[in-house]
């Protein structure tokens, strides 16, 4: 008989998170899982009840806590974090960096402990592929990071810093790791944080800045011709979040995977204007796309072009859900949260 896998993971009711936790205990492992909930507040999941499924509600900066919780897990996947939109990066751009600093020696500091302990196997940290904020290097691979100038972003340099968090706890104590960087995770799930600021689209209010909920409402909400920030030449690969909860997965305990880094991403390349023209045509077929430019924010990065051949050749990830197919999926669902007054 298999022996069960187990796992801690810190922001578990995040976007991210909640794939992932689905994802897992698909896969019969079982999860405890933490978060403060001062995202989304407390939203109820399908998985709410799952027999192998363990939620807390606590602070990850408290290490006695997360020493508890770890007991009996194999590994701790490190998620929580201040996270949002590009115009989250500027209205908190002090706080996300020191409060995720805290958290990230919390979450090491417990995790150091109870791989010390003989029970944890490996940390798993959930990085980003803002820390490439600086390259000039396209597609761009692992490694990538250590040769390009540091993120501009205090939240690229601040996941940067998770990355060495990881690379220093190996080297001073051993712990063995993984860093996933996703690229533009993309799904359902996402809606307005509790702390987001409104913010005027031409004549939308909108409370978030994540390009794909921010042109679906536009689009529901009749806007025409759509706002776009910037040119909308900018290039991003869309990743579908149940490909990317089923990529970590993988990640997690494959023997490939100890002290690596690894991009998480789709391959295909789309620009903020051809994914506008692809939600306008699912939104209202037939009608003559239109847009307009806004100013840019300022750490609105040109290209995000990743090279995911490391993570296919090692683990034999294959992203692969379509762009077209997740719209299906996420706009009927943002239709139904803007009624309820989610978004």
């Amino acid at each position: 008989m298999t022996e069960q896998k187990s796992i801690l993971i810190t922001g578990c009711a995040g976007f991210i998170g909640g794939y992932l936790v689905q994802e897992l205990l698909e896969d019969g492992w079982r999860v405890v899982g933490l978060d403060n909930l001062s995202k989304y507040g407390r939203v109820k999941r399908s998985f709410d009840n799952h027999p192998y499924y363990d939620f807390h509600e606590g602070d990850a900066k408290d290490i006695e806590l997360l020493k508890t919780l770890l007991v009996g897990c194999d590994y701790l996947l490190a998620g929580a974090a201040m996270i949002g939109g590009i115009g989250y990066f500027h209205t908190f751009a002090y706080d996300l960096m020191a409060e995720n600093e805290r958290i990230m020696a919390s979450t090491f500091d417990a995790a150091i402990k109870a791989f010390k302990s003989g029970g944890l196997k490996k940390i798993i940290v959930l990085s980003s592929s803002m820390v490439f904020e600086s390259t000039d290097t396209f597609p761009t691979p692992e490694g990538a990071q250590l040769i390009s100038p540091p993120p501009h972003s205090s939240y690229g340099f601040q996941k940067l810093a998770c990355e060495y968090f990881a690379l220093a706890a190996f080297e001073q104590h051993h712990l063995p790791y993984t860093i996933v960087r996703p690229f533009n995770c993309v799904g359902i799930g996402e809606r307005a944080a509790l702390c987001d600021e409104k913010s005027d689209s031409g004549n939308i209010t909108l409370a978030m800045s994540h390009v794909l909920p921010d042109l679906v409402q536009k689009a529901l909400k009749g806007q025409d011709p759509l706002h776009i920030l910037g040119d909308g030449r900018q290039i991003r690969h869309y990743t579908y979040g149940g490909d990317l909860a089923s990529a970590i997965r993988i990640a997690i305990d494959h023997p490939a995977a100890v002290n690596e880094d690894f991009n998480i991403s789709s391959p295909v390349s789309t620009t903020v204007l051809e994914l506008a023209e692809m939600v306008w045509n699912k939104v209202n077929p037939g009608k003559p796309f239109r847009y307009v430019s806004n100013p840019p924010f300022e750490h609105d990065v040109r290209r995000r072009i990743p090279d995911t051949t490391k993570s296919q050749e090692l683990l034999n990830i294959e992203i692969s859900t379509p762009l077209p197919e997740v719209l299906d999926e996420v706009i009927p669902w943002i239709k139904e949260q803007t009624q309820q007054g989610h978004m």
